[in-house]
């Protein structure tokens, strides 16, 4: 990156709880560090009033580091020429509402987001989706912008990678710091495997109690989303900022040496998983690029977890084909 060019971050949703918390983290220069920054907050119409409102907030800050900060509810305006693509913006799931129902109305929304952004986007433009089904979503995005490379796109499964972090230190009285290689498999859902078993506190294999793998650490980073929302009666908000500022900063700027992260990204056939389908694996990144963390041991619990979320998340691709077409 070149630190006297402002990176253009386009945010939609950035009026909702999640935009909100993120557009200051960014600002501010958590994301990318000393980096200037030009921010596009992007809503729908009936939003225009709550995003004025926090146009005028970030210009109060003052931050240093932002240079120019438009809101619009006109996605061609806001993605126009954008460096970094951040699509938080999703209809909500609600009461009686199927996954199926999710897919169909949110997979015409990032159908239309795609075909912007291969119009107008940088044409090295990285795509970070967090509105759900997000590695679906992801995909059909991705399918509808074809100037743009498959891996241009990801969807973040960030949260999820923090979420077992803590668990596991809080498990071993250790900081967060100290833990290493962390891996989320598959969908971010509730059929995703967070696969402690390669983790290491201070370079050293852990070892893990299996019972407390299975009967309490594995559900609770699966569920941990809905008891967010069953505590302060709404989804998670800050946590899942930082998790976007998180996935940003290490996609663009590196992961540390003798780590990986969780990202979802497009499967190359990488652990036998179905090529084409956005899946999260362990990834290191450089240069603005990521790798999958390649030949990892893995047993046989680990690969009954891993095809049951590649399994759900070729059910979703069938279920949006129309949009694949």
């Amino acid at each position: 990156m070149d630190n006297n060019t402002a990176i253009k971050v386009a945010i939609t949703g950035a009026a909702g709880n999640i935009g909100y918390a993120l557009a200051f983290r960014i600002a501010s220069g958590a994301m990318l560090g000393a980096q200037p920054i030009a921010l596009n907050l992007i809503e729908v119409k009936q939003a225009e009033k709550q995003l004025d409102g926090v146009l005028m907030e970030l210009d109060d800050c003052a931050f240093p580091l932002l240079t120019n900060c438009l809101s619009t509810s006109n996605i061609e305006e806001g993605m126009a020429d954008v460096d970094v693509a951040i699509l938080v913006g999703a209809k909500p799931r609600s009461a009686g509402m199927e996954r199926k129902d999710l897919l169909k109305d949110n997979g015409e929304i990032f159908k239309h987001q795609g075909q912007v952004l291969n119009a107008v986007a940088s044409k090295d433009v990285k795509v970070l989706v967090v509105g759900n089904p997000a590695n679906t979503n992801a995909l059909i995005a991705s399918h509808h912008a074809p100037n743009l490379a498959a891996t241009q796109f990801s969807c973040m499964t960030r949260l999820d990678h923090n979420r077992a972090l803590t668990m596991i230190a809080k498990k071993h009285n250790k900081a967060v710091g100290q833990i290493k290689k962390m891996t989320i498999w598959g969908n971010h859902s509730a059929t995703q495997f967070p696969d402690p078993l390669h983790c290491e506190i201070d370079d050293t294999r852990i070892e893990l109690d299996e019972d407390w793998m299975h009967q309490e650490f594995i559900p609770a980073v699966q569920q941990r989303g809905a008891k967010v929302i069953e505590a302060r009666g709404a989804s998670s908000a800050g946590s899942a900022a930082n998790a976007i500022v998180n996935h940003i900063h290490d996609w663009l700027l590196g992961t540390p040496a003798g780590d990986w992260v969780s990202m979802g990204v497009v499967a190359d056939g990488s652990y036998g998983i179905t090529p084409g389908i956005v899946y999260s694996f362990p990834v290191t990144t450089n240069n603005g690029q990521w790798h999958i963390v390649q030949d990892l041991p893995l047993n046989d619990y680990e690969r009954k977890m891993m095809v049951a979320t590649e399994k759900e998340l070729c059910e979703e691709r069938a279920a949006v084909q129309h949009l694949l077409t």
